[in-house]
């Protein structure tokens, strides 16, 4: 079990966050109208893209190592407690219907296991030891990425996953939402975005959740950008696997090569549904085991896959 805090130490460093702090001015917020309190959460949700805006060209350099790493065979990890945890397990589970990677490749980890999803496991965030546990579980090595996760920068499960990651030489990030957080400090790429206090004082789901869940689609889905998982701007790594997926497939198909339904209809056939296969089969001119010859002599990239579709 891990030792417990000193609540008067604990309550010193919540009042010195942004995040934590508390706003006089809305102290009778539940005085006002439904619509005007939810103008007001409005407004201050407007404030979030701006506050992530001061951090691209931190989130930048740490995408760029996590894709090199992911080219590698690296898989990115994201580590958190609470709602932290919760949006790094959310952004993980869509990644193999979106880009079609193995689930193994995106894996989120939340304080006390898949049963914290829903329902919160006490003392679970306060353990350093739990995390390091949790990595050692799957095996994080060199060519892994782990993004700790926490809006306060101090949750010990968040920093101690990270620190614990990076002893093993894994790549590492931190995603806090106070400045001159410990979780930024123990990791190589330290991303800080501060949203300030709350609507509600302390409830770091709101503000500070939703700035973690930009940043979070920033760095899965430029990675998998960069891994060659999109085409121009379409999602031509898609899994279809229901009906709408298969819909999505299609037009997806004829949006990057203007063919005919009929010819989608025959390419995706013959290339078992991938569409990234069907759109090379279509605009290389090539049967289906050619083309998934030529992607996986190409890593997968579509572009390339094509030039040499070309050439050949």
């Amino acid at each position: 079990m891990p030792q417990a805090a000193d609540p008067a130490e604990l309550r010193r460093q919540l009042e010195t966050m942004t995040t934590e702090a508390f706003r006089p001015e809305l102290s009778e917020i539940d005085r006002l109208s439904t619509v005007e309190i939810a103008g007001i959460m409005n407004g201050e949700d407007s404030s979030v893209p701006a506050a992530v805006a001061t951090q691209l060209p931190q989130i930048a350099s740490a995408i760029d190592a996590t894709a090199e790493r992911m080219a590698r065979g690296g898989r990115l990890i994201y580590i958190g407690a609470g709602t932290a945890g919760r949006l790094g397990v959310i952004d993980a589970s869509e990644c193999p219907p979106t880009f079609n990677t193995e689930p193994s490749r995106v894996v989120g980890l939340i304080a006390g296991g898949d049963g914290a999803i829903r329902t919160s496991v006490e003392g679970a965030e306060d353990s350093r030891e739990l995390a390091a546990k949790d990595l050692d579980a799957i095996r994080v090595g060199p060519d892994d990425t782990v993004v700790g996760i926490s809006a306060s920068g101090r949750t010990p499960y968040a920093i101690g996953g990270v620190e614990h990651a990076r002893s093993l030489g894994a790549l590492t990030i931190g995603l806090s939402c106070n400045a001159g957080s410990e979780l930024a400090a123990a990791a190589e790429h330290g991303i800080e975005v501060v949203t300030g206090p709350e609507l509600i004082a302390g409830s770091t789901r709101l503000k500070a959740g939703t700035a973690q869940k930009l940043v979070l689609n920033m760095i899965s889905t430029i990675t998998m950008v960069r891994l060659g998982k999109t085409y121009g701007n379409l999602m031509v790594d898609v899994r279809a696997s229901n009906d709408k997926l298969r819909a999505r497939s299609r037009r997806i198909v004829a949006l990057a090569t203007g063919a005919s339904d009929e010819e989608i209809e025959s390419a995706l056939q013959e290339t078992g549904g991938e569409v990234k296969n069907a759109i090379l089969s279509i605009l290389g001119r090539v049967d289906g085991p050619k083309a998934a010859q030529l992607l996986a002599a190409n890593g997968g990239r579509l572009r390339t896959a094509l030039a040499a579709a070309v050439e050949d």
